[in-house]
């Protein structure tokens, strides 16, 4: 620790620290690294990548029976005509095989549930999987995106009566992409603009606190606290900062992002209740957690018209290295009419960026506008997810909807919630319980933990004692554990960690717990040896 400079890295991103974290933890005898830093899982869905694996293979067969004279592995575009029965004979064909038994459900519940037609089905998903088009349309594929709005309506809108209509979805390169493009065709489109004050819910996933700093933007960020005194919420106090006609938008991520707390059927409701007294407020819902919790409700389900939702694949499906996520807006929502809106010299200014691509451009919806400004408006024509990925990304939504009884689901939740329960294994203090808790990270705060275990006198030394990110830099020395600060993520600037509950094995959480007391006990010798008689 003699030769890092803590105070010089207390203004990094978590992430970033976490390099510094690791340099610390490294080399220091036989013992293993255990990094519950990244919240990269270490599970992942098995069954819907065989499926992909072997819809290769047909697809393959497809593209070879045309150009097959030919000797030197030239194939051609799969056709449409007969491509049903071909499939079949391929199942047929391929029936010991694991993962065939998973397709042949997935046409039929296209075809029997969803009412599509198989053979188009089929024919999307074999030249998608080949990547041997641009995506068309460019927004997503044609029934791709009716088979990702069938899951995204279970999992995230659910039975919620408050949404009425349909929504339009653009397919992106994982939830950063989405933040990314989001942040872009919010400020090119004036319904965001240097000065404006936008809400954020803290804690938060980083990039939406230094994303609006950034000269590009140069938002104000108005902080909707949730606190660990009111078991994460945001209280009514702080919801309504966003009564203000000031504060344009407010950006949220729900379950939160360290705590891993959804929002309170009390709290949708008094979110709800300022958008109907304010219809212009815009809000920005990150919900790639929400597939961990139980009876999740989205804001996109309560607020759909004013709600843009982010989603990822990433997290739920062990999918983090396909970059597969998805932005979605309601067919009536609220930016396409701030747009309509906005004074006549802007309008035609953005009629000029998008004349290129749309003879109408005062009527090209927001979405669509996310889709151009996704490729800087001139390559609109090549925009879009690769076909590949977004036929996985199907065959991941198919495989969580034909799984009525949820049985992946409930394998997830336990796998995170065991791992907690190992985490206190060696703690002599009880984990919190919380109903809205979803788990999937974990905050240990020292001064929670410790005035269950210490005396007061000794949590008041230490909070005085302790530098900002010291006692990371000590856990990562002495037992080579490496956590993230929470404070990085905008909550409380007390000594406080992120764990990561989805990345290491059951036992190395009994491992990490062991080291947390370990290191609470080392500072209370080190207080008995020094407090006054």
């Amino acid at each position: 620790m003699d030769t890092i400079d803590i105070d010089k890295l207390g203004s990094l991103s978590p992430f970033e620290l976490q390099a510094y974290l690791i340099s610390a933890a490294s080399g220091k005898g036989k013992q293993l690294m255990l990094n519950a830093g990244r919240g990269n899982p270490n599970f992942l869905a098995t069954l819907p990548r065989h499926g992909f694996f072997l819809l290769g293979k047909f697809a393959l067969d497809e593209a070879e029976r045309s150009f097959s004279y030919m000797p030197e592995g030239v194939g051609g575009m799969p056709e449409r005509e007969g491509i049903e029965e071909r499939f079949e004979i391929f199942v047929y064909h391929n029936r010991q095989k694991r993962g065939v038994r998973f397709l042949r459900n997935c046409v039929s519940y296209v075809r029997d549930h969803l009412g599509l037609s198989a053979g188009d089905f089929i024919h999307e998903m074999t030249q998608g999987i080949l990547g041997c088009m641009y995506p068309m349309p460019d927004r997503m594929l044609t029934l791709s995106e009716k088979i990702v709005a069938a899951y995204i309506r279970r999992e995230i809108v659910g039975d919620a009566q408050s949404f009425c209509g349909t929504f339009d979805m653009f397919a992106v390169e994982g939830g950063t992409a989405a933040i990314s493009y989001l942040f872009a065709t919010l400020k090119e489109n004036r319904l965001l603009v240097p000065g404006d004050a936008i809400g954020i819910g803290m804690p938060i996933f980083t990039p939406y606190l230094e994303i609006p700093e950034l000269a590009d933007f140069q938002l104000r960020e108005v902080a909707v606290n949730a606190t660990p005194e009111n078991n994460w919420q945001y209280c009514p106090q702080e919801l309504d900062k966003l009564l203000d006609p000031a504060v344009k938008a407010f950006f949220l991520v729900n379950p939160s992002n360290p705590p891993s707390v959804k929002i309170s059927d009390e709290g949708l409701k008094q979110i709800a209740s300022i958008v109907a007294k304010r219809p212009d407020l815009l809000i920005l819902t990150d919900d790639v957690y929400g597939t961990f919790a139980d009876d999740f409700r989205s804001l996109f389900a309560i607020c759909p018209e004013n709600s843009i939702l982010v989603y990822s694949f990433s997290k739920y499906f062990g999918a983090t290295g396909w970059r597969l996520g998805v932005i979605a807006t309601h067919e009536n929502c609220v930016m396409d009419k701030m747009i309509a809106k906005l004074p006549e010299k802007t309008l035609k200014e953005l009629d000029t960026r998008y004349a290129s691509i749309t003879t109408d451009p005062r009527h090209l919806k927001f979405i669509d506008r996310l889709v151009a400004d996704s490729r800087t408006v001139a390559l609109n024509h090549t925009a879009g997810l690769s076909t590949p990925a977004q036929v996985q990304m199907v065959l991941f939504s198919l495989f969580s909807l034909m799984d009525e009884e949820q049985t992946y689901k409930r394998a997830m939740k336990r796998i995170i919630r065991r791992r907690r329960a190992a985490l206190y294994a060696d703690l002599p203090v009880a984990p919190p319980t919380d109903a809205n808790d979803v788990e999937y990270y974990h905050l240990m705060d020292m001064e929670v933990i410790g005035r269950q275990m210490y005396e007061p006198e000794f949590i008041a030394w230490l909070l005085k004692r302790l530098k900002p990110n010291e006692f990371l830099f000590a856990l990562a020395e002495k037992a080579n554990v490496v956590l993230l600060p929470s404070s990085g993520f905008g909550g409380p600037a007390h000594p406080s960690a992120r764990v990561s509950l989805a990345n290491l094995k059951e036992v190395d959480y009994i491992r990490i717990g062991k080291a947390f007391r370990c290191l609470l006990d080392g500072y209370h010798e080190e207080w008995k040896t020094h407090k006054p008689v």
